[in-house]
């Protein structure tokens, strides 16, 4: 919501440059104010009886009234007068004039202040139902007064101009007494009033009878020769220039008339400027000169043009940017062709850094790419966050631009800034764009640098953790394809694929070596940490046991038969289990978290029975510590789990044991025995249902 305009005492307010605005910065007063006014000039929307008990109710209450303001209404919709575009009163008849009477013991004076004596500011503002109204005000912000905004009517001579009545005009301009220098309304005189109308024939008359306002500004600055331009009014800007018009002066963001042109993409109104003097040169408030703005159109013919009359295209906006990088950045070919055949350099480089080819790369011109790298543009610029075009390609999923950009990036730079574009694709799922790049040799190992890794949380360092973590299983295999090693991060992939429950990942890593016995620096256990992420789900945890994961470990505790200490669990924001116990930490046994202990956080407790029914599958003997009793203990249909438990272990189950330990798992299924006993070795392994 724009706020609304405010013009000191002693000057009218601009009606050509007003900006109304709902509500703007009104006191209770004031909203009080507008309630009862709307309460009684609204009166089709309610019965005579309503409208009296909402305007006491506002009365009295200024939260109602406040309530009454923001009461639905499809004319909530105040629109800005554009800036030099002046309002006509013939087009908006005033609405009746409402008296409202108020309750409050000190309300604002019934008549405005004087203007010539008011101290203090005014407030134009337009109410709910579409009312302009005007707000005076002391220095110390109390309502002075406060009404609808009255609306003059229009002049003749103005009237004359808009309707194009030539024969009135010249009356009343020529008429003895008639000062054309005054305004209508701030700044705009009668000469602006024909530019914007294209009445160039009025516009004729008027510099006749008064040569002397020809480069006359509104109270924006505008010349008359700028209305007309930024109207696309062929004629009066010829007429302006044949009268001696300045093609050089400029609004208060300084445009001048030819930068407008440019603007409005008319090569005949750039020719005439030029031909009329107008500098080539000058920047706007932004810093953008004509040039760079005919490039952003596209617009050869006045490219040419302007460099013709002595344009430089090496001139550069307040970002830094040149008209080259404008035109990469905006897709512009045949700008860029231009520059680039009159000298612009390739390589230039805006404030952050980013070259030309940095742009066209992360908004996926392709043509823009193709052009620059064969004018030799440099891909081994980074851009202010340190990455290459290559990483900006890889990462948008441009796959054609990447293979551009591939021959002519440097893997010794890529490597310098501690990402690799496999990262970056991985990262945004560009699965096509990550086959290219592995494809093209970049290594697939390649970890994050430290500054790189700090970004995350995790402190992940490989391609395949982040395709692992999305969840992009055709990604992971061809990572894994391509020779990707799962045991370099920190926190293991194969940990995150069982944390997020996919045992189609899980089988990919563990078929291409993932270490299922790993466990986490920063949070140390006495068994494999991914059980930790797969006990809930039974099948998977079966499938990491039949693969070689430990299970004797977890009936190793430090306390055995003994009342083990209380525990105090927490979970972490990415649900990763943190343990702490003082007077374990204390205890010089201690070396990590106990199976126990993990078994007994209140999420996984309640599945302690059948965790443990299959990890006495893949252990001889073994003795059950007084904390895992107690979960056994604390369901009766479990009580058969430490019958199992008991010694001595079936001779069957110790025989597979020791078979088992004296041949890999992978061989197996080679060794010369009945299907039923394979069957038997294997634990009887099942297929299990993709994630």
């Amino acid at each position: 919501m724009a706020a609304a305009s405010i013009s000191r005492s002693g000057s009218a307010p601009a009606e050509a440059s007003e900006d109304y605005s709902l509500y703007s910065n009104l006191s209770d007063d004031e909203l009080l104010q507008l309630a009862i006014e709307r309460s009684l000039t609204d009166t089709h929307r309610s019965n005579a009886n309503a409208t009296s008990d909402s305007t006491s109710t506002a009365a009295n209450n200024p939260a109602a009234a406040s309530m009454l303001l923001h009461q639905p209404d499809s004319s909530l919709n105040p629109a800005a007068r554009k800036i030099n575009q002046p309002k006509h009163s013939s087009h908006n008849p005033p609405a009746a004039q409402t008296t409202a009477h108020y309750s409050s013991p000190n309300p604002p004076s019934e008549k405005p202040p004087d203007l010539k004596t008011f101290d203090g500011t005014v407030s134009h503002f337009m109410t709910g139902s579409g009312k302009k109204m005007v707000a005076y005000r002391r220095p110390d912000g109390g309502l002075v007064h406060i009404a609808q905004e009255s609306e003059e009517e229009e002049e003749p001579l103005f009237k004359a101009i808009r309707v194009g009545d030539v024969s009135k005009v010249k009356a009343l301009a020529l008429r003895p007494g008639t000062n054309l220098m005054l305004p209508s309304k701030p700044g705009w005189l009668a000469i602006h009033q024909a530019a914007w109308f294209g009445q160039d024939t009025c516009l004729r008359v008027l510099l006749s009878a008064q040569p002397g306002m020809i480069n006359k500004r509104t109270e924006r600055g505008e010349s008359a020769l700028l209305v007309a331009v930024s109207r696309d009014h062929m004629r009066c800007v010829h007429m302006l220039l044949e009268n001696g018009a300045d093609p050089d002066i400029a609004n208060y963001d300084k445009e001048t008339p030819l930068y407008r042109a440019c603007e409005r993409n008319s090569a005949a109104m750039v020719a005439m400027l030029l031909n009329h003097g107008a500098s080539v040169n000058t920047h706007c408030i932004q810093g953008w000169t004509a040039l760079q703005e005919a490039v952003v159109r596209n617009n050869v013919e006045i490219c040419e043009m302007l460099m013709k009359a002595g344009a430089k295209h090496n001139l550069t906006n307040k970002y830094g940017l040149s008209p080259l990088f404008s035109a990469a950045q905006n897709g512009q070919l045949a700008s860029l062709r231009f520059l680039l055949k009159h000298g612009a350099d390739v390589n230039s480089q805006a404030a952050d850094g980013a070259t030309a080819l940095y742009e066209a790369a992360k908004n996926g011109h392709e043509e823009i790419v193709e052009l620059l790298l064969s004018q030799n543009a440099d891909a081994n610029k980074p851009g202010k966050t340190g990455l290459l075009p290559l990483h900006i390609a890889a990462q948008r999923g441009s796959d054609t631009i990447v293979s551009m950009l591939i021959p002519a990036t440097s893997k010794a730079r890529v490597r310098r800034t501690g990402i690799s574009p496999l990262h970056v694709a991985a990262e945004r799922n560009r699965d096509e764009v990550l086959e290219t790049l592995i494809d093209a040799g970049f290594d697939v190992n390649a970890q994050l640098s430290e500054e790189q890794s700090k970004l995350y949380e995790d402190r992940r360092s490989t391609a395949l953790y982040f395709s692992v973590i999305n969840n992009n299983i055709e990604a992971v295999r061809m990572l894994l394809a391509a020779g990707a090693d799962p045991n370099l991060d920190i926190f293991k992939p194969l940990m995150v694929a069982a944390r997020q429950g996919c045992i189609q990942t899980v089988t990919l890593l563990v078929e291409h070596g993932a270490d299922i016995n790993a466990c986490i620096p920063t949070h140390p256990t006495t068994f494999p940490a991914v059980y930790m992420f797969s006990m809930k789900y039974l099948p998977m945890f079966k499938y990491l046991l039949d693969h070689g994961g430990h299970a004797l470990s977890c009936f190793d505790c430090v306390y055995g038969n003994q009342p083990h200490p209380p525990i105090k669990t927490s979970r972490s924001e990415r649900d990763e289990l943190r343990y702490s116990n003082r007077e374990l930490a204390e205890t010089p046994l201690r070396r990590g978290v106990q199976f126990c202990e993990m078994i007994s956080a209140p999420s996984i407790s309640r599945w302690a029975g059948p965790i443990i029914d299959v990890l006495l599958d893949y252990v001889g003997h073994v003795t059950l510590c007084s904390r895992l009793m107690e979960h056994l203990d604390s369901y009766a249909d479990w009580s058969i789990i430490k019958e199992k438990a008991t010694p001595p272990r079936p001779l069957m189950q110790l025989c597979r044991l020791r078979i088992l330990q004296l041949v890999e798992r992978r061989r197996v299924k080679k060794l010369p025995l009945p299907g039923g006993l394979i069957r038997f070795l294997q634990h009887q392994e099942e297929m299990f249902d993709d994630c």
